[in-house]
């Protein structure tokens, strides 16, 4: 399947084009959706469920980024490029664009600022980017 708007990031060195791995496809699904069943495992903290959560959605976003063909080292990057991977429509897109900046608050700043609302909507985005996962596989 051609992706113009990928082929223009690589000639932009924002990606790479490298031939998928079956093997590394399969093992980023699978990491994303242990996370993701972790994620909702309501007895742990918020912020470890967010974190969960938010590697299960970069896992399963840049398991379709390999399966197209393409690598980043960019998280925020992989994110955006889910439009042109699997079509992920811009209402999802923004919850991980949220979801990635208060990640990098916590990451770099220490603060974490997430609720519950902020937590089911990263969980349900994440589950979507599996069940589109899904049909490309």
């Amino acid at each position: 399947m051609p992706h113009e708007q990928l082929d223009n990031l690589v000639r932009a060195r924002q990606l790479k084009a490298e031939p998928s791995s079956k093997q590394e496809v399969d093992g980023l699904i699978s990491s994303g959706l242990a996370r993701l069943h972790d994620a909702a495992n309501q007895t742990l903290s918020i912020e470890s469920r967010f974190d969960l959560a938010y590697n299960a959605a970069h896992a399963l976003s840049l398991a379709a980024l390999r399966k197209a063909g393409y690598r980043s080292d960019n998280r925020y990057l992989v994110f955006q490029c889910l439009k042109h991977t699997l079509d992920l429509p811009n209402e999802q897109w923004r919850i991980l664009d949220q979801a990635h900046r208060k990640r990098n608050l916590a990451e770099y700043e220490g603060h974490l600022d997430v609720d519950d609302a902020l937590l089911g909507a990263l969980i349900r985005t994440a589950n979507m980017v599996a069940e589109r996962l899904k049909i490309i596989r």
